[in-house]
């Protein structure tokens, strides 16, 4: 039974393969999702200006244009959540996706579930930003972890750690954007600042410290998730995207 429900998001599918889009529109309509669809990218850069949807779905490889010239100049003037369904699946590809400004990325094929899940998450940290005026509550909570940010004070199943400055850091902009993929290059330049992209064992060394510390499990974490060879994921609070470490 398809859902009805119009306060729901509206979805703009950027695809032109018509079995993909029969497939979108099938899987999200059927959770009752609204859904425009375009299949160049002048006409997708036309309707976003003209009546931007809640959420972008875009494919790389358009007849017209890269979609990755559509994230740039998507960022010149918004901040829409943009989840990447593509079949490229070279890291490069998605790491330059992501650096661009993509919400997330997932490569086809795919399944429904994890599909809707991705996009739950995207359009649950977009209304997080918006309540909070892009800035993380004062009191952030995950599990058995909890970070008073006014305070700087980091407890785990009660018990307080200790954190360095660089370690506090890496939490904090990690669940600023808790569910969202950051690049390991985003996040050497939020830390560490511009021109220190070429130290990503220092990222790994550090990250390594800061799960030993707020993980029960540090080889097995249900807080920063490994996205393999393109960054890391603080895991949204409400676990339904079945990511591993």
């Amino acid at each position: 039974m398809v859902r009805t429900m119009p306060d729901l998001p509206r979805i703009l599918i950027v695809e032109d393969e018509a079995p993909i889009v029969r497939f979108l529109k099938a899987s999200l309509a059927a959770e009752g999702y609204r859904l425009d669809v375009a299949e160049t990218g002048k006409q997708a850069l036309m309707m976003i200006h003209s009546q931007p949807p809640d959420l972008l779905s875009l494919d790389l490889g358009l007849p017209d244009m890269d979609g990755a010239d559509i994230i740039d100049q998507v960022r010149q003037w918004s901040r829409l959540p943009i989840l990447i369904l593509s079949a490229r699946d070279q890291e490069k590809d998605k790491i330059s996706a992501l650096d661009r400004g993509a919400d997330d990325y997932l490569t086809k094929p795919f399944s429904v579930g994890e599909l809707l899940a991705r996009l739950r998450v995207a359009l649950r940290h977009q209304a997080r930003q918006s309540a909070a005026g892009d800035q993380p509550a004062a009191l952030f909570q995950s599990g058995d972890l909890l970070v008073d940010l006014d305070k700087r004070r980091v407890t785990v199943a009660g018990d307080e750690v200790h954190l360095t400055p660089i370690e506090y850091r890496l939490l904090t902009v990690l669940i600023a954007h808790v569910g969202k993929v950051l690049t390991h290059h985003m996040l050497l330049r939020e830390v560490w600042g511009p021109g220190h992209a070429e130290e990503s064992h220092q990222l790994r060394v550090h990250m390594a410290n800061l799960r030993r510390k707020i993980e029960i499990h540090p080889t097995q974490p249900r807080h920063i998730l490994t996205e393999q060879g393109v960054g890391y994921r603080f895991a949204d609070a409400n676990p339904e995207c079945g990511q591993q470490a």
